[in-house]
Protein backbone atom coordinates (compact mmCIF):
# COMPACT_ATOMS: atom_id res chain seq x y z
CA UNK A 1 0.00 0.00 0.00
CA UNK A 2 1.27 3.39 -1.11
CA UNK A 3 1.54 6.41 1.43
CA UNK A 4 0.95 9.74 0.42
CA UNK A 5 3.78 11.93 0.74
CA UNK A 6 2.87 14.69 3.34
CA UNK A 7 2.93 18.63 1.95
CA UNK A 8 6.54 19.52 4.25
CA UNK A 9 8.15 16.64 2.08
CA UNK A 10 6.72 18.01 -1.13
CA UNK A 11 7.25 21.42 -0.61
CA UNK A 12 10.80 20.91 0.67
CA UNK A 13 12.74 22.07 -2.18
CA UNK A 14 10.28 24.74 -2.80
CA UNK A 15 11.11 26.06 1.02
CA UNK A 16 14.52 25.87 0.39
CA UNK A 17 14.83 27.68 -2.78
CA UNK A 18 12.65 30.55 -0.78
CA UNK A 19 15.05 30.65 2.06
CA UNK A 20 18.07 31.15 -0.24
CA UNK A 21 16.69 33.33 -3.16
CA UNK A 22 13.88 35.41 -1.34
CA UNK A 23 11.64 33.68 -4.16
CA UNK A 24 8.56 32.16 -3.95
CA UNK A 25 7.68 29.57 -6.74
CA UNK A 26 4.77 29.37 -5.45
CA UNK A 27 3.15 32.20 -6.77
CA UNK A 28 3.74 31.01 -10.60
CA UNK A 29 0.25 31.38 -12.00
CA UNK A 30 1.53 28.89 -15.24
CA UNK A 31 1.72 31.64 -17.82
CA UNK A 32 4.51 30.30 -19.88
CA UNK A 33 5.69 33.94 -20.64
CA UNK A 34 9.31 32.69 -19.17
CA UNK A 35 9.42 30.23 -21.23
CA UNK A 36 8.02 31.42 -24.47
CA UNK A 37 10.89 34.48 -23.88
CA UNK A 38 13.86 31.83 -22.97
CA UNK A 39 16.16 32.22 -25.22
CA UNK A 40 18.22 29.02 -24.31
CA UNK A 41 14.78 27.13 -23.89
CA UNK A 42 14.92 25.07 -26.70
CA UNK A 43 18.27 23.68 -25.45
CA UNK A 44 16.72 22.74 -22.16
CA UNK A 45 15.32 19.78 -20.85
CA UNK A 46 12.71 21.27 -18.99
CA UNK A 47 11.47 24.64 -20.05
CA UNK A 48 11.55 27.50 -17.05
CA UNK A 49 7.72 27.36 -16.24
CA UNK A 50 8.46 23.39 -15.78
CA UNK A 51 11.11 24.08 -13.19
CA UNK A 52 8.33 26.35 -11.36
CA UNK A 53 5.75 23.33 -11.79
CA UNK A 54 7.78 20.47 -10.09
CA UNK A 55 9.19 23.05 -7.39
CA UNK A 56 5.40 23.41 -6.30
CA UNK A 57 4.67 19.54 -6.88
CA UNK A 58 7.30 17.95 -5.31
CA UNK A 59 9.55 16.78 -8.22
CA UNK A 60 12.70 17.60 -6.49
CA UNK A 61 14.58 15.01 -8.00
CA UNK A 62 14.08 15.99 -11.60
CA UNK A 63 14.61 19.42 -10.91
CA UNK A 64 17.81 18.99 -9.23
CA UNK A 65 19.56 16.61 -11.54
CA UNK A 66 18.23 18.10 -14.88
CA UNK A 67 20.45 20.09 -17.40
CA UNK A 68 18.13 23.56 -17.17
CA UNK A 69 19.32 24.79 -14.49
CA UNK A 70 22.93 24.63 -15.61
CA UNK A 71 21.90 26.08 -19.30
CA UNK A 72 20.26 29.04 -17.70
CA UNK A 73 22.33 31.80 -18.94
CA UNK A 74 20.86 34.14 -16.43
CA UNK A 75 20.14 36.71 -18.66
CA UNK A 76 16.97 37.76 -16.66
CA UNK A 77 14.86 37.40 -19.77
CA UNK A 78 12.06 35.00 -18.06
CA UNK A 79 11.98 37.50 -14.99
CA UNK A 80 11.41 40.48 -16.63
CA UNK A 81 8.29 38.92 -18.33
CA UNK A 82 7.06 37.47 -15.22
CA UNK A 83 3.60 38.75 -14.10
CA UNK A 84 3.93 38.13 -10.69
CA UNK A 85 7.46 39.12 -10.84
CA UNK A 86 9.49 36.21 -9.86
CA UNK A 87 13.22 36.41 -10.59
CA UNK A 88 13.33 33.10 -12.21
CA UNK A 89 16.81 33.47 -13.07
CA UNK A 90 17.27 33.89 -9.47
CA UNK A 91 15.43 30.41 -8.39
CA UNK A 92 17.58 28.95 -11.16
CA UNK A 93 21.26 30.14 -9.71
CA UNK A 94 20.10 29.06 -6.48
CA UNK A 95 19.13 25.49 -7.53
CA UNK A 96 22.88 25.17 -8.84
CA UNK A 97 23.71 26.21 -5.52
CA UNK A 98 21.48 24.00 -4.22
CA UNK A 99 22.38 20.97 -6.07
CA UNK A 100 25.86 21.49 -5.41
CA UNK A 101 25.65 21.56 -1.94
CA UNK A 102 23.74 18.52 -2.23
CA UNK A 103 26.75 16.60 -4.07
CA UNK A 104 24.90 16.19 -7.17
CA UNK A 105 26.97 16.44 -10.02
CA UNK A 106 26.34 19.03 -13.04
CA UNK A 107 24.40 17.29 -15.43
CA UNK A 108 26.38 19.64 -17.88
CA UNK A 109 30.26 18.70 -17.73
CA UNK A 110 31.69 21.35 -18.98
CA UNK A 111 29.79 24.17 -16.77
CA UNK A 112 32.39 24.37 -14.35
CA UNK A 113 35.64 23.97 -16.65
CA UNK A 114 33.55 26.90 -18.48
CA UNK A 115 33.20 28.85 -15.42
CA UNK A 116 36.58 28.09 -13.88
CA UNK A 117 38.27 29.34 -16.92
CA UNK A 118 35.79 32.69 -17.55
CA UNK A 119 37.19 33.77 -13.89
CA UNK A 120 40.88 33.02 -14.37
CA UNK A 121 41.02 34.84 -17.37
CA UNK A 122 39.49 37.90 -15.94
CA UNK A 123 41.08 37.60 -12.75
CA UNK A 124 44.69 37.61 -14.91
CA UNK A 125 43.49 40.71 -17.37
CA UNK A 126 40.87 42.56 -15.92
CA UNK A 127 38.46 41.78 -18.45
CA UNK A 128 37.36 39.29 -20.57
CA UNK A 129 39.54 37.94 -23.20
CA UNK A 130 37.96 35.97 -25.57
CA UNK A 131 40.66 34.50 -27.71
CA UNK A 132 42.33 33.51 -24.26
CA UNK A 133 39.00 31.85 -22.96
CA UNK A 134 38.31 30.35 -26.04
CA UNK A 135 41.66 28.43 -26.13
CA UNK A 136 41.80 27.54 -23.16
CA UNK A 137 38.32 26.17 -23.03
CA UNK A 138 38.83 24.22 -26.02
CA UNK A 139 42.12 22.38 -24.59
CA UNK A 140 40.45 22.04 -21.01
CA UNK A 141 37.52 20.12 -22.48
CA UNK A 142 39.76 18.10 -24.90
CA UNK A 143 38.21 19.98 -28.49
CA UNK A 144 41.29 21.92 -29.63
CA UNK A 145 39.39 22.70 -32.90
CA UNK A 146 36.31 23.42 -31.93
CA UNK A 147 35.18 26.42 -33.79
CA UNK A 148 38.49 26.88 -35.29
CA UNK A 149 37.06 27.79 -38.79
CA UNK A 150 35.48 30.74 -37.38
CA UNK A 151 38.63 32.55 -35.38
CA UNK A 152 39.64 33.95 -39.03
CA UNK A 153 35.74 35.36 -39.63
CA UNK A 154 35.77 36.81 -35.90
CA UNK A 155 39.65 37.72 -36.14
CA UNK A 156 39.03 39.83 -39.74
CA UNK A 157 36.09 41.53 -37.75
CA UNK A 158 37.46 42.67 -35.04
CA UNK A 159 35.69 41.08 -32.79
CA UNK A 160 38.49 38.94 -30.98
CA UNK A 161 42.07 39.67 -30.80
CA UNK A 162 45.60 37.47 -30.31
CA UNK A 163 46.71 39.76 -27.25
CA UNK A 164 44.48 41.05 -24.48
CA UNK A 165 43.73 44.57 -23.89
CA UNK A 166 45.81 45.15 -20.43
CA UNK A 167 45.22 48.47 -18.06
CA UNK A 168 47.00 48.32 -15.13
CA UNK A 169 44.83 50.10 -13.11
CA UNK A 170 41.49 47.52 -14.14
CA UNK A 171 44.13 44.90 -13.73
CA UNK A 172 44.66 45.95 -10.10
CA UNK A 173 40.51 46.55 -9.34
CA UNK A 174 39.75 43.20 -10.93
CA UNK A 175 42.78 41.97 -8.60
CA UNK A 176 41.29 43.70 -5.62
CA UNK A 177 37.61 42.36 -6.42
CA UNK A 178 38.05 39.01 -7.59
CA UNK A 179 40.20 38.68 -3.34
CA UNK A 180 37.16 40.31 -1.76
CA UNK A 181 34.76 37.89 -3.70
CA UNK A 182 37.15 34.60 -3.58
CA UNK A 183 34.97 33.63 -0.30
CA UNK A 184 31.69 33.88 -2.45
CA UNK A 185 33.30 31.54 -5.20
CA UNK A 186 32.96 27.71 -5.47
CA UNK A 187 35.82 26.17 -4.70
CA UNK A 188 37.39 23.86 -7.45
CA UNK A 189 35.83 21.14 -6.55
CA UNK A 190 32.42 22.67 -6.46
CA UNK A 191 32.40 24.14 -9.91
CA UNK A 192 33.03 20.70 -11.10
CA UNK A 193 36.78 20.55 -11.85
Amino acid sequence: MRTLARPEEIHRLLNEVKRHSGQNASLCIQCGKCSAGCPIAPEMDLLPSQVLQLLQTGGEEKVLNSHTIWLCAGCQTCSTRCPENIDIALIMDTLRKISLDRGISPAEKDVGLFNRIFLETVKYSGRLYEFGMVMGFNVFSKQLFKDALMAPLMFAKGKIHLIPHLSPKSLLEMISIYRRSRRFLPSDKEAGS
